[in-house]
């Protein structure tokens, strides 16, 4: 008998986590992977995983049918099945309840194991469970996480919508580079070169002009030559742009969003992180907002050796974060800093308008308000050793009445990293892209 079979007319009529006591004695087609097989006298339990959780399918070797029979010993763990049965309670089965199966069909059998449970236990090293990604996302601790990330992108999308701003799709083959610099990836472009895009910056500012309030999540490209845990060369950000407003107004729209993330995650996601030994953090009243002066002042004389215009990294950040556990704002970065779109202070040009949100010693996100003048425009990117003339077609929308506008971008990566307790930010992409690997 042919073990193997396809689909046919066979449509799955429940996932797992509808099948409960509540519909016992309903005739139910499932499918899934086989998870685990185990045989106890004359009983064969097969867990069928899918999308939502398992089954347990139990088979009476004294009552199935020879075909059912043959077809459950031939089974091994991964294979891919369809069962049609019907629903028994039994308090000790996920749910509550078990299906005893009339028919088995197995779909695809698996010809290899991987090297590590998928199940629970020691797992090998990160890189060696990227090389069966597919695979390695069967377990239970990376469901939860994209669990997690769904969370936040539909809560994303539901805030942002909801506070009137449009969702846009900016190019990722760009002719200009948006913030300078060498980390960029070139790409022949019809036998000219071209760039994959380091943020959708130059775009979404532009388009504060027609439609005000704008958002993108989408892919963004560093060729970061550090490879650390906190490091990727391709992430997803979640940009917003908005005209008439300034940097705390969008720290704000920050702030509101991030807390309804937070809430979302903690009503769909709170019982998978938990049952995984984690929590999400608890958020504090309001977020601190930290003058970056001020923290380089107070981390200089701790002893840090950090001085007005460093960068906030290694042990510094550390500190910091200890400092500070939750997420807080460090505002007011030197100009120099910060790309040529931020904008100064008119108070003090050496100081700008900008802010990263931070929590602990992870940056989450970088922001600020924008440069609207294009004679001040001009005047950064020479500063910044950039040459005008390359960013030609965006100064030239700056003569048709730029608004004041300000915005910010956040990695999705790294909030998903804090949301779902995880260390490592390859943990938290579902095909990672860095300095040395490029496959699968």
């Amino acid at each position: 008998m042919k073990l193997e079979e396809g689909l046919g007319d066979w449509r799955r009529t429940h996932y797992s986590i509808q099948i409960t006591p509540a519909i016992d004695g309903k005739k139910v087609t499932i499918f899934g992977w086989v998870s685990s097989i185990r045989t106890q006298g004359g009983i064969v339990f097969v867990m069928v995983t899918d999308r939502d959780g398992s089954v347990q399918v139990t088979v009476n070797k004294g009552k199935a049918s020879p075909s059912t029979l043959e077809r459950v010993e031939a089974l091994k763990p991964h294979s891919s099945i369809a069962v049609r049965g019907t629903v028994k309670s039994m308090p000790r089965a996920p749910n509550g309840a078990e299906v005893v199966p009339e028919e088995v069909r197995i779909l695809s059998v698996a010809t290899e194991a991987p090297s590590f449970s998928v199940y629970g236990g020691e797992t090998p090293s990160l890189d060696k469970r990227l090389d069966i990604r597919a695979v390695d996302l069967r377990r239970d601790k990376a469901q939860t996480t994209f669990k997690v990330q769904r969370a936040v992108l539909s809560a994303t999308r539901e805030f942002l919508s909801g506070a009137g701003y449009l969702e846009v799709r900016t190019p990722k083959l760009i002719s200009t580079a948006t913030e300078g610099g060498a980390s960029l990836f070139s790409v022949l472009y019809y036998n000219r070169p071209s760039f994959l895009a380091q943020s959708p910056q130059l775009y979404k500012e532009e388009l504060v002009l027609p439609f005000e309030k704008v958002y993108e999540i989408g892919p963004v490209f560093r060729a970061e030559e550090s490879r650390t845990q906190r490091h990727l060369s391709e992430i997803t950000s979640i940009d917003i742009e908005e005209a008439f407003v300034d940097y705390h107004d969008v720290m704000d729209t920050l702030e509101s969003l991030v807390r309804g993330v937070v809430s979302s995650v903690r009503a769909s996601c709170a019982k998978d992180v938990e049952r995984l030994g984690r929590s999400l953090p608890e958020l504090p009243e309001r977020f601190e907002r930290l003058e970056y002066k001020d923290v380089v002042e107070r981390l200089a004389a701790q002893g840090e050796g950090i001085s007005w215009g460093d960068d906030l990294t290694g042990p510094a950040t550390e500190r910091l974060g200890k400092e500070h556990p939750s997420f807080y704002f460090v505002t007011d970065w030197p100009t120099q800093a910060k790309p040529f779109y931020i904008k100064p202070r008119d108070d003090d040009p050496k100081v700008s308008e900008s802010f990263d949100l931070m929590f602990g010693p992870l940056e989450l996100a970088s922001g600020g308000s924008r440069v609207s003048s294009k004679t001040l425009l001009v005047k950064r990117l020479k500063e910044q050793k950039l040459k005008p003339q390359a960013f030609e077609h965006h100064l030239k929308v700056f003569d048709y009445g730029m608004p004041p506008h300000a915005g910010f971008g956040l990695g999705l990566e790294r909030l998903t990293m804090v949301l779902a307790g995880e260390e490592n930010i390859r943990e938290v992409v579902l095909y990672p892209r860095d300095k040395l690997r490029l496959t699968p």
